[in-house]
């Protein structure tokens, strides 16, 4: 889990899923207009995969993202890492 070793890895990491989920809301709101853009739907879904595989490392790396990153079958992880927001304060 977190430690001072991978403390920026985690920050990258996170910046990297806020950027994507930036793009992916930005193609939605597109798609919204352009329901039948087709370059605009693959892209939507390579963002998706590409978030898919940042919040497996960020999980891998730094602990659970949300509740539903939970990877232990004996242990209730979400508690006991800093949580995502608490890494921007230090």
């Amino acid at each position: 889990m977190t430690n001072g070793n991978n403390h920026a890895r985690c920050a990258q990491l996170l910046q990297q899923i806020r950027e994507i989920d930036f793009c992916i809301v930005e193609t939605v709101l597109y798609l919204d207009a352009y329901p039948d853009h087709q370059q605009a739907l693959e892209y939507y879904h390579r963002l998706v995969e590409e978030r898919g595989k940042a919040m497996e490392q960020y999980e891998m790396a730094c602990g659970p993202l949300t509740i539903y990153g939970n990877q232990s079958q004996n242990s209730w992880d979400w508690v006991k890492t800093p949580w995502p927001w608490e890494a921007d304060a230090d």
